[in-house]
């Protein structure tokens, strides 16, 4: 009887000790499978990432903020971007532009404000608008009546290409600077002076 009983206790604790070693596997796989399963759902890269510019001249403060797309193979001017249509300058929400000084742009006056800065790009030239509607999305609420100043430029082609659309503010003298936008292709520019 005291063999039996022996036998019946090592049966016992042999397959209890056998089910605690698959249930550890099985939970072990799970948490395995939950831990991949995270590790897969990382953020995709942002394809046209929010930025910005900024600069002093003199004692103005330019600040320029835009998302930045990328060419990725595509043809942009005359392409993604039509010629002779109405664009934001940018991606996703319309790229604005703040000064906290009066500004003289093709010699007309600029206000201190923040404004919309939309564009209509042809071969030959652009045209640049500075509109008091600065927070829409893209230029699904772009009214000419709502342009503060509108004026034209000439666009520069190069053989290099810039991947991602950028924006500069550089300083031309004490109270002169320059905003310049490059993308592709295709850059364009316009001087500023600070109003006394």
């Amino acid at each position: 009887m005291k063999k039996f009983i022996t036998v019946f206790v090592v049966i016992v604790t042999v397959f209890s000790c056998k089910n605690e070693t698959k249930q550890t596997e099985q939970n072990e796989h799970n948490h395995h499978e939950m831990t991949t399963g995270k590790e897969e759902t990382t953020p995709k890269k942002v394809l046209s990432p929010h930025t910005e510019t900024m600069a002093m001249i003199g004692d103005a403060h330019i600040h320029i903020d835009y998302s930045s797309p990328g060419v990725r193979g595509r043809i942009i001017f005359g392409g993604l971007v039509g010629y002779d249509h109405v664009w934001q300058a940018g991606a996703h929400r319309a790229t604005w532009l703040e000064t906290n000084k009066d500004l003289i742009i093709d010699g007309k006056t600029l206000p201190a404000g923040k404004y919309g800065l939309f564009t209509i790009p042809s071969k030959d030239e652009w045209t640049i608008m500075l509109n008091s509607n600065w927070d829409q999305h893209g230029k699904d609420e772009y009214d000419e009546k709502d342009d503060v100043l509108r004026f034209l430029v000439k666009p520069m082609l190069s053989e290099d290409i810039t991947e991602h659309l950028e924006y500069q503010v550089n300083q031309i003298s004490e109270n002169e600077g320059e905003i310049s936008l490059a993308w592709e292709k295709v850059k364009i520019q316009f001087n500023f002076k600070i109003k006394n």
